[in-house]
């Protein structure tokens, strides 16, 4: 029987993308039901305290999330894991900042419908999105960020991790973390990072 594991996933974050590159490794050596579903990284920052640079970013980053949101609901929730993959490769690998052209280009990667790109600046999804994130955010607590994955039900920040490890590591990474929480009192593993994102 699959072990259902969903993972909330903003185009802009590359701990996220980790995780999601992660996961899709591992499910390719155990048994797992990966679903992939939106949050967003502008409504987990609202009313903080940041730099103008990085509230500029947030701002152009509900574009991504729309359009994610939009294709879902155009084509179901089985189009958002292979659009944010797209729009990741983009944006993470392949360093393509023009968060509008990461947009077309992912649509046209995933054979989808050029018109979505629309969505980027509509509000007619912001509410569906605000809700998706409070899905996935609201079991884990706001005293984290991204990433968060529920593994049958339980809600967990992490793991952050780079690069996300290959073949049967990933699968040893996941019974890890699924030992881990399956203890009630469990909270918390931490070091200090020393590297950042690496998106080999």
């Amino acid at each position: 029987m699959n072990q259902r594991v969903d993972l909330w996933v903003d185009p802009l974050c590359p701990w996220a993308w980790i995780t999601s590159r992660w996961l899709l490794e591992a499910a390719r050596v155990r048994d797992l039901d990966v679903r992939f579903h939106v949050m967003s990284l502008t409504v987990l920052n609202e009313g903080r305290d940041l730099s103008p640079e990085y509230l500029e970013l947030l701002d152009k980053g509900w574009g991504p999330v729309r359009v994610l949101v939009a294709a879902q609901h155009r084509h179901g929730d089985q189009v958002v894991e292979p659009l944010y993959s797209a729009m990741g490769r983009r944006h993470h690998v392949l360093g393509e900042k023009d968060l509008d052209q990461v947009i077309v280009g992912a649509l046209a990667d995933t054979n989808l419908e050029a018109d979505l790109a629309e969505a980027s600046t509509s509000t007619e999804f912001d509410n569906d999105i605000r809700s998706s994130h409070h899905e996935g955010m609201d079991p884990v607590g706001y005293d984290v960020g991204t990433p968060v994955i529920h593994i049958d039900g339980v809600a967990i920040f992490g793991p952050v991790i780079t690069p996300a490890p290959k073949g049967e590591e990933a699968g040893t990474l996941f019974d890890g973390v699924l030992a881990v929480i399956t203890i009630p009192g469990f909270y918390e593993l931490k070091r200090s990072r020393t590297l950042g994102p690496s998106f080999e």
